[in-house]
């Protein structure tokens, strides 16, 4: 059993007046619908929601939980079947794409992205389908993928006709990635309908994430770099020559953080402080073309220009993009890129001896030292000698 803080029903086959009579069915405290009674939403008052807007395709919402201080917005989606009829939806995400607030898009879009998401009758034209693709990239939305059975659709009409296919998906912008990395979608058994439920978990991002050290390829080119290595590794430390290399490791990724903090500071602000003494400087040289105020334009551009290139520096290592130029510096794109590639490094549910699934980064630590622990201390009854 789930315990749920909001929830979405699409085709409810009932009319709008029994909203309420629902909501109180589901034990939950508000609920709204769209003018066609395509789409029911309901959420707890763990969620304080605000509807933005109510369209015949979507309802989106600002919401916020009541645990966490970050708003966010969820549109949930219930597309036409016709392809010229999901053109105004399409309109729609791309005008909220545009927001600059974590943003996730959950429901039936009634398309596919591939023809993998088909299985069964007539070869799928992906023609049908482009649209669709279109506007998932020029919202800069991604798929956050699902775990259960492949397709989320079925027809349920006899052997030879029968087709499959994965209509429902739950798409997210950049800043929910940055928010929330850890959302989960599960596709549950379908029972008495032909499309299969979405549970969407989600959890936002600890405030007491652990750093490690990560070396940074643009130190190399500073001039006392080298320098800092000998220091470091000149250093007399007694006992073995292992814990010899391990105090030397660890006091030369010390002092190169602390080195780098001091030389370099935080890239990316020091991007923006620059960017913004840019604009200011070239307005003054705007109003008053003077020698000094062309000098001093000169030299912010020189560090603006240094950090813009330590910054492609960063984005290029974190993302392991070998093939961008000297230059290219879509620094949205490098992080959505970033965002993706943590997500995938993210355990997001782990599998106990007793078969039960634990979700949340506390529990699935725990679950793993506990694990371990019984492994090599030889409490675990499975181990053999």
């Amino acid at each position: 059993m789930h315990n749920l803080s909001m929830i979405a029903i699409l085709e409810p086959f009932a009319n709008n007046s029994q909203i309420n009579q629902y909501k109180l069915l589901l034990s939950m405290d508000n609920a709204t619908c769209n003018h066609n009674g395509k789409i029911w939403l309901f959420w707890s008052n763990d969620i304080e929601g605000e509807v933005l807007e109510i369209h015949d395709q979507h309802i989106t919402c600002s919401m916020k939980h009541v645990e966490h201080k970050e708003k966010f917005v969820v549109s949930c989606i219930y597309a036409k079947c016709r392809e010229q009829l999901r053109r105004p939806l399409w309109d729609r995400l791309f005008h909220f794409s545009n927001m600059d607030t974590p943003w996730c898009t959950i429901g039936d879009f009634n398309v596919i992205t591939s023809t993998e998401e088909k299985y069964g009758g007539i070869p799928y034209n992906m023609n049908k389908s482009l649209d669709f693709i279109s506007i998932i990239e020029a919202s800069g939305l991604m798929d956050i993928g699902y775990s259960g059975q492949h397709y989320t659709w079925c027809n349920q009409r006899a052997a030879e006709a029968r087709v499959w296919k994965r209509l429902d998906r739950a798409m997210v912008n950049d800043k929910w990635l940055e928010l929330m990395p850890q959302t989960t979608i599960t596709h549950l058994l379908s029972v008495g309908s032909d499309h299969c439920p979405l549970l969407m978990e989600m959890e936002a991002r600890s405030e007491h994430e652990v750093k490690y050290f990560k070396f940074l390829h643009y130190w190399t080119e500073n001039e006392n770099f080298l320098d800092i290595v000998k220091g470091c590794w000149q250093k007399k430390i007694s006992r073995n020559p292992m814990w010899r290399l391990h105090q030397k490791m660890k006091l030369l990724a010390s002092t190169l953080s602390t080195w780098s903090k001091k030389e370099y500071g935080n890239i990316f602000s020091n991007v923006i402080n620059f960017e913004e003494q840019v604009k200011a400087t070239e307005e003054d040289v705007i109003h008053q073309n003077t020698e000094e105020n062309r000098t001093k334009l000169h030299l912010i551009n020189v560090q603006y220009i240094k950090y813009l290139k330590l910054e492609a520096s960063i984005l290029k290592q974190k993302t392991q993009l070998q093939w961008f130029k000297e230059g290219d510096t879509n620094s949205k794109y490098f992080h959505s890129i970033m965002r993706g590639r943590r997500r995938k490094l993210f355990i997001h549910k782990i599998c106990t001896v007793e078969d039960v699934w634990i979700q949340g980064e506390e529990n699935i630590a725990k679950v793993a030292c506990d694990y371990f622990k019984n492994m090599f201390s030889g409490h675990d009854d499975r181990i053999r000698e």
